[in-house]
């Protein structure tokens, strides 16, 4: 697992959990973990793309 994927799930864990100490309900908070992991893949998989996309244009 790369670091970045590391700190990714890291932030899923951290922001409903500070979110929860600082006044929020954890009935609302519950939505907070999956939207975080859905963007951070969606991110992931655009870099991953732009990457693929940066590599093939270098020219010989």
């Amino acid at each position: 697992m790369s670091t970045a994927a590391r700190w990714a799930a890291f932030g899923c864990v951290l922001a409903p959990v500070v979110l929860v100490v600082y006044g929020a309900s954890a009935g609302g908070v519950m939505w907070v973990a999956p939207v975080l992991a859905a963007v951070t893949g969606i991110c992931r998989l655009l870099l991953r793309r732009a990457e693929r996309g940066a590599a093939g244009d270098v020219p010989r």
